[in-house]
């Protein structure tokens, strides 16, 4: 049952000018409606292209667990669930039995998994689809930039360091529901960052269905400007996850010359030091036509002189992402700003879902700390573990995050790639930035 997680399949990646011909019309289309119904004309990320064949190949090779633990490192801090944070990441065992893979073939739906589909279509197909986009993103970018490390942000909370994304945020709402779900921070040490807004969707319907979706999501990757107006990179994808077939990462960018957090030495900040909230007004200001200043645009605008304070809120979100992971709200807390929710982990969780950093695990000869959960998958009992290693989880919770980013820079290539430990009797996946999340059966 363990082994299928385990198991290495490669995943279909469409990306060609065919795709992008096919999402321009539907969006067309889709602006003829909306000026029919006398509705306001949508913006959309302008220059969208095929991403080259270069950095994607014929496609990527994944195990379902790999995608399951970048699922779970990306939900760690949201707030949808009723884990209060820190058990938000369990939600992506619920997928633990969806997949199904074999070396030489496509991933597709297993029985379970089109079982579902039936019952939790857009629930399973939303988040499936951000597990195998966010690992396609972090695969594009580490070829692109492979001398840097790749860290994958919730937007949400990153903006709210910031911004009051909605109108339960204190402050001036940006009072606008489009927005990427994540930033990929493509950094190195002592560097400026590069931000990449990300939006990932998924269908169990068709390649129709995704050319819809990318179309939407060149709206939400148009919401957040950093720097100049329409230049931020960005990357958006929708997953096609067929009842019948192997599924499809259908995938468009958008290249640019913004998203480069640059700034004047004397602007460099310590990133050891607790994140200051902002009160960033909210829209975007387009550049001046024959002279005269235009009205700013709704969204999010990161301007140049908040270019170290924001790649300063990105390194503090993501160390807030890998302690909740860890299960640690202790080491959580100062992470983050009050607007971001520290205050979700500083009070008492609801019953049975809470999560304590109190496990130790080694695995592929690792050591890790982090948290466990205990359940059932076809009325065995199995235990699953999310953590970080040791050493690098010793820095976060001291609150020593830039030698935390210093060292996993440094080891960014070294970490083990095997998907099975047969000491710890399971499925294993270790990820870049020093998280590891495992299962195997317990004794009867």
């Amino acid at each position: 049952m363990l082994r299928q997680l385990a198991q290495r399949s490669n995943v279909a990646v469409h990306s060609n000018a065919k795709l992008l011909g096919e999402v321009e019309a539907v969006a067309v289309k889709d602006d003829e409606v909306r000026e029919e119904k006398e509705l306001d004309a949508l913006r959309r990320k302008p220059g969208l292209q095929p991403v080259p064949a270069k950095e994607i190949g014929d496609g990527v090779q994944l195990t379902p667990w790999e995608v399951l633990h970048t699922l779970g490192r990306a939900i760690a801090l949201s707030r949808r669930g009723a884990g209060r944070g820190l058990a938000e990441h369990w939600g992506c065992l619920k997928y633990s039995q969806a997949l199904k893979g074999a070396l030489g073939t496509f991933m597709a739906l297993s029985a379970e998994g089109r079982d579902t589909a039936d019952y939790y279509k857009a629930l399973q197909s939303d988040e499936l689809g951000v597990g195998f986009a966010l690992a396609l993103a972090k695969h594009v970018l580490t070829r692109r930039y492979p001398d840097h490390s790749v860290s994958i942000v919730p937007a949400d909370t990153a903006l709210r360091a910031g911004f009051a994304v909605t109108g339960r945020d204190a402050g001036t709402s940006v009072g606008y529901r489009y927005r990427p779900q994540y930033f990929a921070e493509v950094w190195k040490p002592g560097q400026p960052s590069r931000v990449f807004p990300i939006v990932c969707k998924g269908n169990h319907s068709g390649a129709s269905a995704s050319h819809t979706q990318l179309a939407s999501a060149s709206v939400h990757a148009d919401a957040v400007h950093i720097g100049g107006w329409t230049d931020t990179p960005a990357l958006i994808f929708s997953t096609e996850l067929p009842v019948d077939g192997p599924m499809t990462i259908h995938a468009l960018q958008a290249r640019g010359n913004g998203g480069e957090l640059a700034h004047p030495a004397g602007r460099t900040r310590d990133l050891d030091m607790e994140l200051d909230e902002d009160n960033i007004f909210p829209g975007i200001l387009p550049p001046a036509q024959d002279g005269e200043t235009v009205e700013p645009v709704p969204g999010f605008h990161i301007e140049p002189e908040k270019y170290a304070w924001f790649q300063h809120a990105l390194a503090r979100t993501g160390a807030a992402g890998l302690t909740a992971f860890a299960g640690d709200a202790d080491a959580t807390v100062p992470y983050l700003t009050n607007r971001q929710g520290r205050k979700r982990y500083e009070g008492i969780s609801h019953a049975a879902i809470g999560s304590v950093q109190d496990a130790n695990e080694t695995l592929l000869g690792i050591p890790f700390v982090g948290t466990d959960h205990v359940f059932r998958l076809n009325r065995i009992r199995v235990e699953a573990f999310s953590g970080v290693a040791q050493d690098l989880f010793k820095h976060l919770a001291k609150r020593r995050l830039t030698r935390y980013r210093n060292e996993v820079h440094a080891h960014r290539s070294s970490w083990p790639t095997d998907s099975w430990d047969a000491e710890w009797g399971g499925p294993v996946s270790i990820l870049p930035d020093g998280s590891a999340l495992a299962l195997r059966v317990l004794p009867a």
